[in-house]
């Protein structure tokens, strides 16, 4: 079993050049796959791990209703954001500047296969970074990602997740609102999710700005250990 996993911070990067660059990944650890099944060529599947932030954009997953966006193209485009139907679970997400994005595209047949403990994995890693901020971070019960104050009515979301997962591969992963624009989160339903409320890293600090890159080697840090993965930084472009 590979557990190298190549890592590539991507830096601001179009959401739809990110996610067909994200599937050109998959489809490759997806091919190898399906020949050392037909053709027993006992090849090893690759991982990979790309962090990145994109420019405003709201993405619906495939169980999703297009009612939770609360806004028409016109909006959109004043906004200066963009809109897509895309491939994984979970309903309405929004991504943009000052959040951390997390893709990683791993064959689980690496590490484990099972897709709810990979969730709570990623889960997890989201919650012990927190922690080192002094953050109390849970899990909500049903509801995929992470959450501050759960079981109160102060409840809110500090990450989202949503992935897709064909042969024990996966795809999509997770947005960390570290230095984020809460007011475009005002524009949906976030995740279908109505009465609860969103929150970035920087407001719970009481600071302007959280350092990024301090919170990605925090996250990299717990996804190594939770996964027993060892992480090769590489430096390619979209």
């Amino acid at each position: 079993m590979n557990k190298k996993v190549v890592l590539e911070d991507l830096g601001l990067q179009d959401y739809k050049k990110t996610w067909d660059y994200q599937e050109g990944l998959f489809e490759n650890i997806i091919a190898i796959k399906i020949k050392n099944r037909r053709e027993g060529a006992g090849l090893e599947t690759p991982n990979h791990f790309l962090f990145v932030e994109h420019p405003h954009v709201y993405t619906l997953g495939k169980s999703g209703d297009i009612g939770n966006l609360l806004v028409g193209e016109k909006v959109l485009e004043e906004k200066g954001a963009k809109f897509y139907k895309i491939n994984r679970g979970g309903d309405i997400t929004y991504h943009g500047p000052g959040q951390i994005v997390g893709y990683p595209i791993l064959d689980l047949d690496n590490f484990f296969t099972d897709i709810h403990k990979y969730l709570r994995f990623l889960e997890e890693m989201v919650i012990l970074t927190l922690a080192e901020y002094g953050l109390k971070a849970e899990r909500s019960g049903g509801e995929t990602g992470v959450w501050l104050d759960v079981g109160t009515p102060f409840a809110r979301k500090i990450c989202a997740m949503g992935v897709r997962a064909s042969r024990w591969v996966t795809m999509h992963g997770f947005a960390l609102n570290v230095n984020a624009d809460l007011g475009y989160f005002d524009l949906m339903i976030p995740c279908g999710i109505k009465d609860k409320a969103v929150t970035s890293l920087n407001i719970e600090l009481g600071k302007q700005q959280v350092d990024m890159d301090e919170v990605k080697q925090k996250l990299l840090r717990h996804f190594e250990a939770l996964f027993k993965a060892e992480l090769v930084k590489q430096k390619t472009p979209v």
